[in-house]
């Protein structure tokens, strides 16, 4: 690759991030509320996605439980759907894969707690499969997503759409939500024992 690719990819980047900050901004600040109060209230955040979504997911899950910036601090419940390989290969062979979400949910989640879903199409099955699993559980739901309007959008409580469509532009700003949230739920407890 050669550096005037590599220039464009970063300015793209960049370009990316500018037009993410003036667009979503209210429903960063929103996403960031509903994961503090939901563990305010004792509940958990459960995160899930695949590919590199899978990662976001336990990336936010491993700030979250260890910690950010705040080394003195006590952790927080948060966990990655989907990467407990026998439950993950079980539900995909005996229900589809489809399922492995929206199963961990139905075991797991109640009402309080808070489901994430990262998808960069907005419409990934499990995850759509998860949240709708969530909603009848009384189960807050956010969304992290690209610009395309998938399915999953219409079960999001929160949904943060970041305005692209490249996949790689939205799995950075993805990255960049995850940070946010770890620091704003450190922020927000950052006086509690």
């Amino acid at each position: 690759m050669n550096d005037r690719k590599i220039r464009s990819t970063i300015e793209e980047g960049i370009a990316t991030k500018q037009r993410f900050l003036a667009e979503c901004l209210p429903s960063l600040v929103q996403f960031c509320d509903l994961a503090v109060s939901t563990l305010r209230s004792g509940g958990k955040i459960m995160l899930c996605g695949n590919g590199g979504s899978s990662c976001d997911a336990a990336h936010a899950a491993g700030e979250l439980v260890g910690w950010f910036e705040h080394k003195e601090r006590r952790g927080y419940a948060a966990m990655a759907l989907g990467h407990q390989i026998p439950a993950l290969t079980a539900i995909g062979n005996d229900a589809g894969f489809e399922h492995v979400f929206r199963r961990e949910v139905e075991a797991i989640g109640k009402s309080g707690d808070l489901l994430v879903g990262i998808t960069t199409s907005g419409g990934s099955k499990n995850v759509l499969l998860a949240m709708q699993q969530a909603k009848q559980m009384g189960i807050a739901t956010a969304l992290l997503c690209g610009e395309k309007r998938g399915a999953c959008v219409e079960h999001a409580d929160v949904a943060v759409q970041v305005p692209s469509s490249n996949t790689a532009r939205i799995q950075e700003c993805h990255l960049v939500c995850v940070h946010i949230v770890c620091a704003a739920v450190e922020e927000a407890f950052a006086n509690a024992p």
